[in-house]
């Protein structure tokens, strides 16, 4: 069974730990760097699931309801391990897929970013945007079970997770004993009923930034801006990074121009089926993509993910 391991926020807005789970030992976890700031504030070195296991399939799903925003954990950025992260202003319309963990006894009874107590038998989870609280509904993408959750709390840390679920979550969503599982992630309101479709979600949609890349990428299925074209005629090289996909036009442009008017790099806008991804080059190298891969989350975006037409 995979291990959770803490990663501490150290933002003065964050005081919970939230987690970025690995195996027991695992280097590349927070918890193998020793003497972190509040690290020893946990008496279970391993998080684990619980010695109690109860019984959480007759456990009603959280109802979404519209809350005010907790006086905690919902700074406009924060830094944890010496990246930054940016809180969204609101929640509607987020959409991801990615790989979620969960995290249990060790961080039961504790705060969490937004100031609650972590309790591992609810529905709850841990994200690094979204802002606190917000429900959302995740959806196992192996075997096809769906859960409301309120996410209250930071985390997960590791680039390649885009949720951290309460161990009572990942029962119901069926993925304890992996430890991780493929899942989407889709904020919903107050207004939307939390059993309905995904097709509730608005339509400005922010989808995964590991959405899959479009099989043919060719002048016949692109919509690119005239930036782009030029991009293209004055660059060479076939290697791009992938910095989000949506399902609106509008909302890709935007994304695009904030990359172009913070980092000022080259971008387009590649239109594939339903979905308008941000792509960032072209690159000739893959040490030249990975520069800027590592520029642009240090900048504080989503960790692109590098693909090739």
């Amino acid at each position: 069974m995979k291990r959770l391991a803490c990663a501490v926020i150290t933002s003065a807005f964050l005081g919970a730990c939230a987690t970025a789970p690995g195996p027991a030992g695992d280097s590349d976890t927070p918890a193998a760097n020793n003497g972190a700031p509040g690290s020893d504030r946990y008496s279970i070195h391993q998080d684990t699931a619980p010695e109690e296991r109860r019984d959480i399939s007759r456990l009603p799903e959280p109802v979404p309801k519209k809350e005010p925003r907790s006086r905690y954990g919902n700074p406009e950025s924060y830094s944890v391990w010496g990246k930054t992260y940016q809180v969204l202003p609101q929640a509607d319309g987020y959409v991801a897929e990615g790989k979620a963990s969960w995290y249990g006894q060790k961080f039961h009874g504790h705060r969490t970013s937004s100031g609650e107590s972590f309790d591992m038998y609810q529905f709850t989870a841990a994200h690094r945007s979204l802002p606190l609280p917000t429900y959302a509904r995740v959806t196992n993408l192996d075997n096809g079970k769906s859960l409301v959750v309120r996410v209250n709390d930071r985390g997960p840390f590791h680039e390649d997770r885009i949720i951290d679920l309460s161990w009572a979550a990942a029962v119901r969503l069926g993925i304890e004993q992996a430890g991780t599982g493929r899942v989407r992630v889709e904020a919903i309101s107050s207004q939307q009923q939390p059993d309905g479709p995904s097709s509730t979600v608005p339509t400005a949609v922010r989808a995964a930034v590991d959405s899959p890349p479009p099989a043919d990428t060719n002048s016949n299925t692109s919509t690119q801006t005239d930036t782009a074209d030029n991009n293209e005629a004055s660059k060479g090289g076939n290697l791009f990074l992938q910095a989000g996909a949506f399902s609106d036009q509008t909302s890709a442009q935007r994304l695009q121009q904030e990359l172009i008017n913070q980092l000022g790099v080259d971008t387009r806008i590649q239109h594939s089926g339903d979905l308008f991804r941000v792509w960032i080059g072209p690159y000739e190298s893959n040490q030249q993509r990975q520069q800027v891969r590592e520029t642009v989350a240090n900048a504080g975006f989503d960790r692109p993910m590098p693909v090739s037409p």
